[in-house]
């Protein structure tokens, strides 16, 4: 049995522990059922909670949130278009979110995978001071996509 206090009061029967908790107008919390004897602890179950709650939103504020933002090319992009969805993407980066890039072949562009390849190679060149590759594009279906993460802060 250990009090509201963290002080060790010993063996006692749970009859003792319920008495003595009750007197204390505390709850008399299970802490290690599988221990020889069991471990119960006296305390306001209600605080413990409102603790534990206090310390997980705690934890949650601190946690970033990555989300996964998507640019779709073609093959057939023109320069300033181009251009913009780097820009869009770097955005993205600098917001701390990864970028799925996806160049969609349309009709009998799929007989030219290397022109989307080199399009892609050329927006990772582009975004290249604001994100690495994570992925490297892979083909699936008619679309090709590549996965860019962004740069560490500390590495800036």
């Amino acid at each position: 049995m250990i009090d509201e206090n963290n002080g060790q009061l010993g063996i006692m029967s749970l009859n003792d522990a319920k008495i003595y908790a009750y007197d204390k107008g505390l709850d008399l919390v299970l802490i290690a059922p599988t221990a020889q004897p069991p471990v119960c602890r006296a305390m306001d179950y209600g605080k413990y909670r409102y603790e534990l709650d206090k310390k997980e939103k705690e934890a949650k504020k601190k946690q970033q949130i990555v989300e996964v933002k998507e640019v779709q090319l073609s093959c057939r992009i023109d320069t300033h278009d181009f251009e913009t969805k780097a820009n869009r993407a770097i955005k993205f980066l600098q917001e701390g979110n990864k970028v799925r890039v996806s160049l969609r072949f349309k009709g009998r562009e799929i007989a030219h995978q290397e022109l989307g390849r080199e399009m892609l190679a050329r927006f990772e060149e582009a975004v290249s001071e604001f994100g690495t590759v994570d992925k490297k594009p892979a083909l699936d279906g008619r679309q090709l996509t590549m996965f860019i993460a962004p740069v560490k802060a500390a590495a800036k």
